[in-house]
C-alpha cells in the first residue's frame, strides 16, 4: 500500500489519485483529435517552387553573361586566332659583384627606377683603405722617379764632361804635350760616365714601372668601390627586395629583382593547325581582364619550334592535332615607355593574333591610343 502511494504523482506536495490522472490524459487526447492537421503535399509543392525559381535565376544569369561576353568578344573572322595568358615582364636581378655587407638601401618594393640610378651601396671601408695605400705608393713612386731623373741628369753632365776632356787630351797627345797614360785615364772616366748614365736610366725606368703598378692598383680599387655601388641597369619597377641593410652577401648575392619595362610580353599556346600559320612579326592585340575595352597592340616575336604538353613521339594524326606550340607576342617598347605607370606584371588576359594580313581587325580590337 505504501509502495503504490509513493509511485503516484504529487501536486502541491500532496499525492494525486491515479484515477484522476488517467481521466485527464484521456480528455487531452480527445481534444487533440479535433486540432487541424497540415496537408502532406504542401512542403513538396514549396520545394518544387524553390527549385523552379532557382533554375530560372540561373538561366537568366547565364543568358545575361552570354550576352555580355558576345558584346565584348564578338565572333572572330577566320584569319584571327586567340589564346589565354598572363602579361609578363623580364625580371632582372640586381646583385653584388664582390662579397660584402650591405651598407645602404635607397629604394624599396614598388619603386620606379631609371637607368644608372643608385639603388644600394655595399660597405667599402676595407677597399677604401687599400685605395689610400695604393695612392701613397703612387706618390712614393713619383718621388722616386724625380730622384732617378735628377741622378740621370747628373750622370749625363759627367758623361758630357768626360767626353770633352778626352777630346782635348787626344789633341794634346797628338801634339806631344800629354802622355798616353793621361789619355787612358780620360777614357776610363768617359766609360764610367756612360755606365752611370745607363744605371740612372734603369733607375728611372724602374721607378716609372712602380708608379704604373701603383696607378693600376688605385684604378682597381676605385673600380671595386664603384662596383659596390649597385645601380639599376634599366628602367623598371622593383619587384622584390631580397636582402636588408647589414646582410653579408657572397659574390653574386641578389639584393633586388627589377621588372624590365622595356620587354613586356604574353605567352600563349596554339594548336598545330594555327601555330603553323603564325609568323614572327604578325600583328596581335592583347586584351587584359582588367581593361577589357582597351586592346593593346603587339607583334609576334617568337614561335616555338617544338610542341609542348604532349609526348615526344607522336604516332597518329589525331594526336598531332593536339600538339600545342608556345607563341610570344611583345608590346612595342616606345608604347611601354609612354604607359610605364600602367604596366602590371601577372595580369591575365587574351591575345588575338592576326595571321592573315588581308583580314581587318574587328572594331572591338582596334588599337587603343
Amino acid at each position: 500500500m505504501d509502495l503504490q502511494q509513493s509511485e503516484r504523482p504529487e501536486k502541491d506536495g500532496h499525492p494525486e489519485p491515479l484515477n484522476e490522472t488517467l481521466a485527464a490524459n484521456e480528455t487531452l487526447a480527445a481534444d487533440g483529435a479535433h486540432l487541424p492537421v497540415p496537408a502532406a503535399g504542401a512542403p513538396r509543392r514549396l520545394r518544387v517552387g524553390l527549385i523552379v525559381a532557382s533554375l530560372a535565376a540561373v538561366l537568366l544569369l547565364a543568358g545575361g553573361g552570354g550576352y555580355w561576353w558576345k558584346q565584348l568578344h564578338p565572333s572572330l573572322p577566320a584569319g584571327i586566332s586567340y589564346g589565354n595568358g598572363r602579361i609578363e615582364a623580364d625580371e632582372v636581378d640586381i646583385a653584388t659583384k664582390y662579397a660584402g655587407r650591405i651598407a645602404d638601401l635607397f629604394v624599396d618594393i614598388g619603386d620606379m627606377v631609371s637607368p644608372a640610378q643608385v639603388v644600394a651601396r655595399m660597405d667599402t671601408r676595407d677597399i677604401e683603405q687599400s685605395l689610400s695605400k695604393s695612392e701613397a705608393q703612387g706618390r712614393e713612386a713619383q718621388h722616386a722617379i724625380e730622384q732617378a731623373e735628377a741622378v740621370l741628369t747628373q750622370q749625363k753632365a759627367q758623361q758630357t764632361l768626360a767626353a770633352q776632356e778626352i777630346e782635348r787630351t787626344r789633341e794634346l797627345v797628338k801634339n806631344g804635350w800629354a802622355t798616353r797614360e793621361l789619355l787612358d785615364q780620360r777614357q776610363q772616366q768617359l766609360d764610367a760616365a756612360n755606365a752611370g748614365v745607363v744605371v740612372a736610366q734603369a733607375q728611372v725606368s724602374r721607378a716609372q714601372r712602380a708608379l704604373d703598378a701603383a696607378r693600376h692598383d688605385t684604378g682597381f680599387y676605385r673600380v671595386q668601390i664603384a662596383d659596390n655601388t649597385l645601380v639599376a641597369p634599366k628602367r623598371g619597377r622593383i619587384q622584390y627586395r631580397l636582402a636588408n641593410i647589414g646582410a653579408v652577401l657572397p659574390a653574386g648575392g641578389k639584393v633586388f629583382t627589377l621588372l624590365d619595362f622595356s620587354y613586356v610580353y604574353m605567352d600563349i599556346y596554339l594548336p598545330t593547325e594555327i601555330a603553323g600559320k603564325v609568323k614572327v612579326g604578325h600583328e596581335a592585340r592583347i586584351v587584359l581582364d582588367a581593361y577589357p575595352t582597351h586592346p593593346i597592340p603587339a607583334n609576334v616575336s617568337f614561335v616555338a619550334s617544338k610542341s609542348q604538353f604532349t609526348p615526344k613521339t607522336v604516332e597518329t594524326k589525331s594526336e598531332r592535332d593536339k600538339l600545342m606550340f608556345r607563341v610570344r607576342v611583345r608590346i612595342d617598347q616606345q608604347r611601354l615607355l609612354t604607359h610605364s605607370d600602367s604596366i602590371r606584371s601577372g595580369l591575365p588576359g587574351v591575345t588575338f593574333i592576326r595571321w592573315d594580313p588581308s583580314i581587318a581587325w574587328p572594331k572591338n580590337l582596334e588599337a587603343a591610343p
